[in-house]
């Protein structure tokens, strides 16, 4: 299921939210300092904590970190790196794409059914938002299909199919029993602006 809202990611209670981090984890400007504020100081603590796979780095750019979610709803912090727009000929759609398939993984290893993402990249970083979305949507919609259909391989017997993400605002996915490796997520993209929320509304509506 993929829902598309306007609001504060960090009024979510979702399990997991996203946080568009940046490479030290220690909390910045944006929806990474609003989640920061939000979830108290032992956020701060805990991302401390991350060991650095580099002097400076413990979350690479298109990789993903998590975290207890603290004072926040969310159980949650999930932290990705997104790429610093250049030109989008220097690797970008790939890391910012990363950025969408790790969350959900690390997601899905932590037992997590539902997951907020923000627009990632789309602040100071400088992506495109009309380019940042349709790998949003694509990379979000492509796992859940995957997850579908794997559960449906271990569900074997069974009657459960997949359903094609249709037009609708809201999105099912797959129908049937859910195994723990591939368990029905509930997929949020969470836009700060109306603006940002219309182009997503315009992407996930395209056939």
């Amino acid at each position: 299921m993929i829902k598309i809202v306007q609001g504060d990611i960090t009024t979510l209670a979702v399990d997991a939210i996203v946080n568009a981090a940046n490479q030290v984890m220690l909390g910045g400007g944006g929806v990474d300092g609003a989640i920061h504020r939000a979830a108290g100081p032992e956020l701060y603590e805990a991302c401390l904590k991350v060991p650095e796979v580099r002097p400076g780095v413990r979350c690479p750019t298109g990789e993903a970190r998590i975290t207890p979610g603290f004072k926040l709803p969310a159980k949650f912090v999930i932290h990705t790196v997104g790429p610093v727009y250049r030109d989008g000929l220097h690797g970008e759609p790939e890391k910012l794409a990363a950025c969408y398939r790790n969350s959900l993984a690390l997601a899905a290893e932590n037992g997590c059914k539902s997951i907020a993402f923000p627009c990632i990249s789309t602040g100071i970083y400088g992506y495109p938002i009309e380019d940042a979305a349709k790998i949003a949507v694509r990379e979000v919609r492509d796992y859940l299909t995957q997850s579908c259909r794997e559960a449906e391989v271990a569900e074997s017997g069974q009657n459960g199919r997949c359903l094609p993400s249709g037009a609708s605002r809201v999105s099912s996915g797959c129908r049937g029993a859910r195994t723990p490796a591939a368990p029905q997520m509930e997929a949020i993209f969470c836009c700060f602006s109306a603006r940002d929320a219309a182009v997503y509304e315009e992407i996930f509506n395209q056939k």
